[in-house]
């Protein structure tokens, strides 16, 4: 009789069991929704492979100190968490650094790469397999440098380099730490640049003076346009300044790759950049599908132009214009997605 009983009570934990694993979805395939301790109720998007529901491995992307860096980097963020389920994690860290990240796989891929910038020991991360090429970002750059443009109306001659061959001219541009020599304004000392060499090399009356941070070159410069009062300075498209300052580009001797072949004989312009994405060779067996999203996210520079006023001008955080663009370009978006 206590075997009877035993055995009753047995059968009828069992039920209750396999009604609670019914209840879950366990046995068709279906995903219910899990409220979870604090009652979150949001539905989650999953893939298959790399996982959704927010259990995939953590995806770190580098966001470079530039601000279309951290629109491509926050729109990414977006769409892997909620489309693919994996946490992202943005990293600030330079371009001259993140190579070895990449290449060690503690950093998952960086978005906007300027072939321009690759140093030697940076190919060598390419060129041993450790670090991956994957695919075109879709917008095109170009480095330069950069006058309002008030600056040439007053002076045509200063549309070409030759025209700041003139040290009376350079004068123009001099401030208190320069003396005699004009300013070249730089910006952050860790982009990749090669003003220094270039004034060397074409023997102008010109110092380059790093402002530190593209926030303060455009401090000054937005001083200096109110002003109307002469810069030269390193800059770079697309960017919101551009249009704001009505700077034009000035013209350098060509580019050439054998001028770039010796980076202190560099005597001659920037190149245009078609810029590119990386990612550490380790991301395609850590989660398949978010390497094969980061290989089809596309950002054009016509994208990118349409969200920099936002943040350049207005001060907006990128996360949130980044949202924005989201929830207008889902027909864009969703054919990234694995």
């Amino acid at each position: 009789m206590g075997n009877d009983r035993l055995h009753r009570r047995l059968m009828a934990l069992l039920a209750v069991v396999a009604i609670v694993l019914a209840a879950c979805g366990g046995g068709d395939g279906t995903a219910a929704t899990d409220t979870g301790d604090a009652g979150d109720t949001t539905e989650t998007t999953t893939g298959g492979g790399g996982g959704g529901g927010g259990d995939g491995p953590t995806i770190s992307l580098a966001v470079n100190p530039w601000t279309a860096s951290s629109l491509n980097v926050e729109i990414a963020k977006i769409l892997i968490e909620e489309n693919l389920g994996n946490p992202v994690e943005i990293v600030a860290i330079d371009e001259n650094t993140m190579f070895t990240g990449m290449s060690d796989g503690t950093l998952d891929a960086a978005l906007e790469i300027w072939p321009s910038g690759v140093t030697a020991d940076e190919q060598a991360f390419f060129d041993d397999g450790s670090v991956a090429n994957i695919g075109e970002l879709g917008a095109v750059g170009k480095i330069g440098w950069f006058v309002p443009k008030y600056v040439i109306d007053e002076n045509p001659d200063l549309a070409t380099w030759e025209g700041y061959k003139d040290p009376e001219v350079a004068k123009m541009f001099a401030t208190a730490e320069t003396g005699d020599l004009g300013r070249f304004l730089g910006t952050d000392p860790s982009y990749s640049q090669y003003d220094e060499a270039i004034i060397a090399n074409l023997e102008l009356p010109f110092q380059v003076v790093f402002s530190g941070s593209e926030p303060a070159t455009i401090a000054e410069l937005s001083a200096r346009y109110a002003a109307q009062e002469p810069i030269l300075m390193y800059w770079w498209t697309p960017t919101a300044a551009v249009a704001e300052y009505e700077l034009v580009n000035v013209t350098l001797p060509p580019y050439s790759d054998e001028c770039y072949e010796v980076p202190e004989e560099i005597d001659c312009d920037y190149p245009e950049d078609v810029l590119f994405k990386a990612a550490s060779a380790m991301l395609e067996e850590k989660d398949p599908e978010v390497w094969q999203f980061l290989n089809n996210f596309t950002i054009t520079t016509e994208d990118q132009l349409s969200m920099l006023p936002a943040v350049e001008t207005e001060q907006r955080e990128p996360a949130e214009v980044a949202r924005e663009w989201v929830d207008a370009n889902e027909d864009v978006w969703s054919a990234w997605l694995p």
